[in-house]
């Protein structure tokens, strides 16, 4: 078995399929992706037209895997079947699928906005205040959803929790919540001391200072 993962090192959604290989425990090697580069930027759309990151190759199975939720799905259904980051049970497991469409989807997406805007020179404030009140609601709703929990749906880390990681670290970057939400905050302070998610942090380190965040106002 040789996984490779394609991916950048400050990208949101590597770092959740990062932290879910690291919780497989399931052996895989980085692939760097240059999109600047013209050979680089051939390469990993020809493994995926769409060229969004990351992309997992299973070079022994000649598959390429796109998309982080399938990503993790592959792996624990092929190499990690007793990982439980998509539990047996239907029902857990429509939890935490709708809790990890809800922090890809309503958390990191209105964050992914508000750092482009900063990018393209901070000329949409529109665009900026819609990104910011859907995170206000995600904040609100998640608050009350993980009163109680050691974890997104429940005592156990999940598929849901990998993708929380990112997104709260991020999002609370462009709009802190810890002083606000103390039951989310609290969260993020579990996932920042999980291993996985400590590690994926700690590898990320020598380039986090590109990270650009919001546009001061």
């Amino acid at each position: 078995m040789t996984l490779v993962l394609h991916q950048h090192p400050l990208s949101s959604f590597c770092w959740k399929a990062k932290i879910a290989l690291y919780e497989m425990e399931v052996p895989f090697q980085l692939g760097a992706v240059n999109l600047q580069d013209e050979a680089s930027r051939a390469a990993f759309y020809a493994l995926w037209p769409m060229g969004k990151m990351p992309v997992l190759e299973d070079t022994a199975a000649g598959r390429a895997i796109p998309e982080t939720s399938i990503i993790v799905e592959y792996v624990q259904a092929r190499y990690a079947p007793s990982a439980g980051l998509i539990p047996a049970d239907v029902d857990a497991a429509l939890r935490v699928r709708l809790l990890d469409r809800v922090f890809d989807q309503y958390v990191m997406e209105p964050t992914s906005r508000i750092v482009a805007e900063n990018f393209r020179g901070g000329e949409d404030p529109v665009g900026v205040a819609m990104a910011d009140a859907l995170l206000a609601r995600s904040y609100d709703y998640l608050e009350a959803e993980l009163a109680g929990r050691s974890w997104a749906a429940g005592d156990a880390f999940t598929l849901a929790d990998c993708a929380a990681a990112p997104s709260l670290f991020y999002a609370d970057k462009v709009l802190p919540f810890r002083g606000s939400h103390p039951v989310l905050g609290a969260y993020l302070g579990r996932l920042e001391a999980r291993p996985s998610f400590a590690r994926t942090l700690r590898e990320a380190e020598p380039v986090m200072h590109m990270f650009p965040g919001r546009k001061a106002a």
